[in-house]
């Protein structure tokens, strides 16, 4: 089966009635949990954003807390990474420039905190700066003042 274009299913969707589309979103809902999730965030969550992002960065900081602290480098890297997949799929639910931005500089100042040897790994040194350069292509984007406050959290990740 070939999936609808995102325009087609739009145009779909304003010709249906609104007891047609709450039972299709539940049915979405049911089937797979981060459809789940990013409906919770449309409906609670999206009008305070940074009720969202506190909520968010509490997630990051309770996941790094469960990251082995022994010298088991392969499980400190599944679990970082584990942890930017959680950060990562939460700055897409709320689809704001600032959000991603603050919950990546976040992440890599929990993660420079953590105590994990970065540089000792190559891919965790990788993942940290890959983070770094994409706060970077997303600044442009904002507003000059945040831009300015974003660099300098910037500039004390590199230091």
């Amino acid at each position: 089966m070939k999936a609808a274009t995102v325009h087609e299913l739009k145009e779909e969707l304003k010709h249906r009635s609104a007891a047609q589309l709450v039972e299709l979103c539940n049915r979405l809902a049911r089937f797979k949990k981060e459809n789940k999730e990013l409906l919770t965030y449309l409906l609670f969550e999206a009008h305070d954003e940074q009720g969202y992002l506190q909520s968010v960065k509490q997630e990051i900081d309770f996941q790094f807390s469960e990251i082995p602290k022994d010298n088991s480098l392969y499980l400190q890297k599944k679990s970082v990474r584990k942890v930017l997949r959680t950060t990562s799929k939460y700055a897409r639910y709320s689809g704001s420039k600032t959000t991603e931005i603050e919950l990546l500089i976040y992440f890599c100042t929990q993660l420079k905190q953590s105590g994990i040897r970065i540089k000792d790994s190559t891919a965790l040194y990788n993942l940290f700066e890959g983070q770094l350069k994409k706060v970077n292509k997303l600044l442009p984007a904002l507003h000059e003042d945040l831009q300015h406050d974003y660099l300098r959290a910037l500039k004390n990740l590199h230091d």
